[in-house]
Parts: C-alpha cells; structure tokens; sequence
C-alpha cells in the first residue's frame, strides 16, 4: 500500500481530481448496494487507469496510488486505510475532517492527509459503527466501537465535538502480546513473568490498573493467555478486544447500545450477572468503569477465582478508592462492606504507566489485604526502581523484589505451586 508521502506534493491535487472522477464513474456504472466482489471493482478501476488515462501521463507508482486511493474510498476506509494498514502506527486522531494526527513509537505527529468532505468522514464513520451493530447520530453522538482486526474505536459528533466528527483509532497489534514480549520490551523480568504465570494458574483475582495508553488491554491479553487450556472463560467488554488464543471453551461477550427507540440496551453489569448462569471457570472484564463493580467484586467472592479486570487509576491505593466510588455510584452500601467485598474479593493489583520517555513499564506490584473490618493495606511486592537514563534517553529501570513477604499463599499451596517468600 503506498502512502501519500509516496507521492510529490505538486502533483497531488491533480491527483486528487483524478481519484474523484473515478470514484463517480464507479459510482455510476454499478450498483454498490449489490453483492459485487472487492476483485471485481478493484478490476474495473484498474480498467479505467490503465487503459482509458493514458493522456494524464501517470507514472507505474502514481497508477498504483489511485488505483489503492479509489478502491479504499468506495470499498474500505478511504484514507484512514493506509494508516490502519501501517503497523507502525498505534494511534489515529482524526480532529474534523481537515485534521488527522497519528502517533507512532510513542511520538504524536500530523499528516498533509484529509478526507474531502466532512460528509466523506461520516460516511465512514457510519461505515465503522455499522459492521458492529452500533448507532451514532447527533441524537446520540458517542459511541465506543472496534473494527474487524479489534482496533479499539471512539466517536465524538456534532453538536457535542464543535470542530467536525471526532474518531480515535486505538489499534492492536495483529500478533497476540505474550508474556515474553513484555520481557522482551523490559516491561517485566523473567523473575517477575514466572511470578505473574504462578498467580494466575492457582487462580489469583488479579485486577490491572493504569492510566490512559498506559497497555492495560495489552498486558490482560497477556494474563488472559496464561490461563490452562481446559477452562471455560467467559469475556466481557465493551467493545471486543481481547484476542484470547488456544481456549476452546471460550464465550465472548459484548455490550450492545439501545436502539433507537431507547430499548435494548445491554450493560457491563447485565452481563457479569448473566455470566454466573453460565457455569465459567474464569470471568475476565475488559475494563470496570461504574456501578459493574460491585457485580464484579461479587463474583469473585462468590467462587469464580482466578477472574482478571481492568480499571484507570494512577497508582494501586487510587485505584481502591475508584473501586469504592464506582460501588457507590451503584447501590446504597455501609463503606465498611464495600471495603470487605475488595479486600475479600481482589488478591493482587498490577499498576502500568506510560513514562516520560513514552515506554510502558510495570510500576507496582501489590498484594491486597484486609486489615479489621473496614481497612484495605496495600503491600507491595514488587516495585519499579529507575536507575538513569540510556544513550537513547530511554529509562533505565526495573522491577525489585521488596522485602515485604506476601501474606495470601493458600493459593499457591491448594495448586502445589511452591510459596513466595
């Protein structure tokens, strides 16, 4: 796929020109509400290229260029498909249809590329949110979806966003993340995987938590894949992201917005609920945002050990305090019981960030205790330690063993996996 950068700047809005009119004799020759192959417009445009311009004098790398340019506008993403099929770029921003920022390795930056009209970028918008059975419209103007290969996808219309359709692209690698590339990137020792893997096969609840782009989805795909195969996961998400490989007995839930009459709405909450009926060995939440938690934190003291979530906070003790509003904001609770259902519930709290030098580290690992009946301590296990900077002004640093012993080892003993001191 050539990228615009490919193309002198000159020559572009000739160029453009070109791809509109061929789009509209496209348009006009066939019908494409009708089930006509990718193969055959991608035959027809080449057609019109090769054999009806030869007076505009393109040149092999230009033809190629229309040619991809027209079959993304009518067939996929027009030129959104280019940056989502670039693996270097992790994030697309696009700010109104005259403005597209991308961000790769970390580094955000803005590209010349634009959508013709703002009516072009809400016809892909509309393209997006239909394939997954989401409705956005100025009556209801955001929406959370993903696209086909789990990119993650947020939509912000007029009249809430003033400057034009806002859509963020958060994508996944198409390879799924395990724990040896989160070595591999100094993310985690070897000492601390084979700790990670220990806890989730003698089925800790192990709750993850960041804040935003900080690799919370990336490191629970992570989690989630050291699950032993023979059990029955059930997933629950907003929006389906996490690529869980090798499970057979593996049910994948997802969200579903009200139609448009106001109906039909399925929550985070109605689905952890209806999960219990479904006889998981495991239940993974992709992220806890509200008044669900208290459902999640009931199913992890109700016999689903092993269960893994997500939630933004800043550190572990920020994050316990989130969990008690987030209960709160759902039901009518002595403070004291909320703070025995997390101590009861939650055996271990990850805490990810995104550092100044746009690397993403584990900064804490903890061990959730119960003190009394309303007191939650956290006692840390592992700790991030910086120790400088590289000739790449990358941060220097890793995860050091505390002192602190952990306290919860029946885990452990009841999987015959021996006690960390």
């Amino acid at each position: 796929m050539l990228h615009r950068v490919a193309i002198k700047d000159e020559v572009m809005e000739r160029m453009n020109i070109i791809i509109a009119d061929i789009q509209k004799r496209i348009y006009k020759s066939i019908d494409l509400e009708t089930n006509v192959s990718d193969e055959a417009v991608e035959e027809m445009i080449e057609k019109i290229v090769f054999l009806e311009m030869n007076e505009e004098n393109l040149t092999m790398q230009e033809r190629k260029y229309v040619i991809d340019a027209v079959f993304n506008a009518i067939r996929r993403l027009g030129v959104l498909q280019p940056l989502i099929d670039d693996e270097s770029i992790t994030e697309i921003m696009v700010n109104g249809h005259e403005s597209i920022f991308v961000e790769r390795e970390g580094a955000t930056t803005k590209l010349d590329a634009k959508f013709e009209s703002q009516k072009k970028l809400e016809d892909v918008i509309q393209t997006i949110v239909a394939k997954v059975n989401r409705v956005v419209n100025e009556s209801s103007p955001i929406v959370d979806a993903r696209l086909s290969d789990g990119s993650r996808i947020n939509v912000v219309l007029p009249p809430v966003a003033l400057n034009g359709p806002i859509l963020t692209i958060r994508k996944f690698r198409k390879d799924k993340i395990t724990i040896e590339d989160l070595i591999e990137t100094n993310s985690i020792t070897k000492e601390v995987a084979k700790f990670l893997e220990d806890l989730v096969k003698a089925k800790y609840n192990i709750f993850v938590c960041g804040g935003t782009g900080s690799g919370k989805t990336t490191f629970l795909n992570a989690l989630s894949n050291l699950i032993p195969k023979d059990e029955r996961i059930i997933t629950i998400e907003d929006s389906a992201e996490l690529q869980i490989r090798g499970i057979q007995n593996l049910v994948t839930l997802e969200t579903r917005n009200a139609n448009t009459e106001g109906k039909g709405r399925i929550t985070i909450r109605d689905l952890i609920k209806s999960s219990l009926r479904m006889r998981p060995d495991r239940i993974i939440v992709g992220e806890v945002r509200g008044e669900e938690a208290i459902d999640m934190l009931q199913a992890m003291n109700t016999g689903h050990d092993g269960s893994l979530s997500t939630g933004h906070s800043n550190s572990t003790k920020d994050m316990i305090s989130r969990l008690e509003t987030m209960v709160l904001s759902g039901t009518q609770m002595p403070i004291e019981a909320i703070r025995q259902q997390i101590g009861s519930a939650i055996d271990i709290i990850i805490n990810l960030s995104r550092l100044r030098d746009k690397t993403r580290k584990v900064l804490e690992i903890s061990e959730v205790l119960l003190l009394g009946k309303d007191e939650i301590r956290m006692n840390p296990l592992y700790v991030f330690e910086e120790v400088g900077l590289s000739e790449q002004n990358k941060i220097v640093g890793e995860l050091i063993r505390t002192e602190s012993k952990m306290q919860k080892v029946s885990k452990f003993r009841l999987a015959g996996i021996k006690v960390m001191q």
